[in-house]
């Protein structure tokens, strides 16, 4: 990115929720860190490079300790013999004595006032992901809170390039049909204008494709309901409008703004205790009742307490190889004793190996339990945290709340029943029609379904309802589905509560992100509709 074509600035997300679970325990470890490791190992390559071509670095590695990345840099930047302004955004943490972190998600204004402060390397705590690229608009554009058409513009930019090559095709549904096939993506840039638009491109040569389709994958991506609260502003992602400007060019455009809550999220996490798994391969006949046996075996062994049996039925008929013949027994176990987690549980599968059923095997060695986290998300009042900027000369510069702030209300979503189509029909693939994107948010899981043509789009809307998707996707039939359109985009959003139980990190899903969700849907065999061609 820094060699590769014209650049101001360039952004680096390295926070998730898991990540601040795991900054949390390396702290607890030695409370020196807390920042993201990787991100310094990865600018002694290119610092020097950044500085020559002047262009700004903005991070949210600092993670917990800003302060300790800010002065880690310096350390850095002296053993090159390099000269580097760093300034840095910390108030983000939050005094929760029973929490290992507890975070809320600031915005960008503090990142603006260390770019007008000189800045050459931006360092932050949390802030919302889009804010990395909403602070240098800021700085250079010169907006204001009032400027809420401009700075959800902004947003909508910053959540299209937070997740790198996703926008470019990386994890796109139609990887087959990208230039090079999906094999190396280049990395998006974002080119916002004083309006708020932006066109979503990439550098010259690099792989991957930029279009209509790629940026609606991605502008889907972990989102709710049309309405996406920000610190800032409140943009409207059914405002948006996609237009293709020629090869990799693609204008995003319309993105309108509201006043913010007056509320920020807190992103929390706890140890929730300790964890271990072990997997039975299952091989031929009598998968059901072998499965049994294990399951009694294991409960009469360690007990029942924290004990959980999935049964992966990978298995085929009649196969001429051990895999195809085999189920996937998956046994996990979580206690907050983590001698009963450890060895004592994986132990005592291991021994069933020669008194179980026939042909036992285990895919594993015995393991120790390892910790796990729980994530849970809450609200404080904008004015209850103390944002401020710390700017390259040392001076802070507090950074005050929006002026104006919404009241919250109850996110309205669209009615579920489905209509009937009136088309003729075929049997086929979901996904001959549809390209998906999903992914988690905390213990809830986001599914959004685009078509790709208006008459797809007008049946898809029809057709794919709350109820039909329970059919498709059983396990979410007994979970509370919001359901969201967005016609600009021809797409139909799902917000899935409580997918993913305790969030990623206490998650024993087999698709603990349900990043594989999107595919799973369009795997599925349906009655399609025989459209006319456009």
């Amino acid at each position: 990115m820094l060699d590769g074509g014209e650049l101001d600035v360039l952004t680096g997300d390295y926070l998730a929720e898991l990540t601040m679970l795991i900054l949390g325990r390396d702290r607890l470890r030695d409370p020196s860190l807390g920042y993201a490791r990787t991100f310094l190992r990865q600018l002694e390559g290119c610092l020097g490079t950044a500085l020559d071509h002047r262009v700004k670095l903005v991070t949210n590695a600092g993670g917990l300790n800003p302060a300790g990345l800010a002065a880690a840099i310096g350390a850095l930047a002296d053993r090159l013999g390099l000269t580097v302004r760093v300034g840095y955004v910390e108030g983000d943490a939050l005094a929760r004595p029973d929490a290992l972190t507890a975070n809320a998600y600031l915005g960008a204004f503090g990142i603006a006032a260390c770019l007008d402060g000189g800045a050459d390397v931006v360092v932050t705590g949390r802030v919302t992901d889009a804010s990395l690229v909403v602070g240098p608009a800021i700085a250079r554009y010169g907006w204001t809170h009032d400027d809420l058409d401009a700075l959800a513009g902004a947003t909508a930019a910053g959540h299209l390039v937070e997740c790198g090559a996703q926008v470019t095709g990386g994890n796109f549904s139609f990887f087959t049909e990208l230039p090079d096939g999906g094999h190396r993506p280049g990395f998006p840039i974002a080119e916002v204008h004083r309006d708020g638009s932006c066109v979503i491109t990439k550098h010259p040569g690099t792989g991957g494709a930029v279009t209509v389709e790629t940026v609606t994958a991605q502008l889907l991506y972990e989102v709710g309901g049309p309405a996406y609260l920000g610190p800032d502003v409140v943009t409207r992602l059914d405002t948006a409008t996609l237009h293709a400007e020629g090869d990799d060019r693609v204008r995003v455009s319309g993105v309108r703004g509201a006043p913010p809550p007056a509320t920020l999220k807190v992103g929390v996490n706890n140890l929730g205790g300790y964890r271990n798994s072990m997997t039975f391969v299952l091989c031929g006949l009598d998968i059901p009742a072998k499965a049994a046996l294990v399951r009694g075996q294991l409960e009469a062994a360690v007990g029942t307490d924290g004990l959980e049996f999935t049964l992966a039925r990978t298995d085929h008929p009649d196969s001429g190889d051990t895999e195809t013949a085999s189920a996937l027994l998956h046994v996990h176990l979580r206690d907050a004793d983590r001698a009963r987690a450890g060895r004592a549980f994986s132990a005592a599968a291991v021994e069933l190996a020669l008194a179980s059923y026939p042909g036992c095997t285990l895919t594993t060695p015995p393991g120790d339990a390892t910790p796990y986290g729980v994530f849970t998300a809450d609200l404080v009042p904008q004015d209850a945290v103390s944002h401020v900027a710390v700017l390259p000369d040392g001076t802070h510069v507090s950074i005050p709340p929006p002026d104006t702030a919404a009241p919250e209300t109850a996110a309205q979503h669209d009615a579920s029943t489905t209509a009937p189509t009136g088309h003729r029909t075929r049997r086929g693939s979901l996904g001959e029609l549809v390209g998906a994107r999903s992914g988690d948010k905390a213990g809830d899981a986001n599914l959004g379904v685009w078509a790709r043509s208006d008459a797809a789009y007008d049946w898809l809307c029809g057709w794919l309802s709350v109820e039909r998707l329970a059919e498709l996707l059983p396990e979410t039939a007994t979970l509370t589905v919001e359901r969201y359109e967005l016609p600009n985009l021809r797409a139909v959003n799902f917000l899935i509560r409580g997918l993913l139980g305790a969030g990623v990190a206490g998650s024993t899903r087999f698709d603990p992100q349900a990043k594989a969700l999107g595919e799973l849907l369009r795997s599925r065999i349906v009655e399609l509709p025989i459209l006319e061609a456009t």
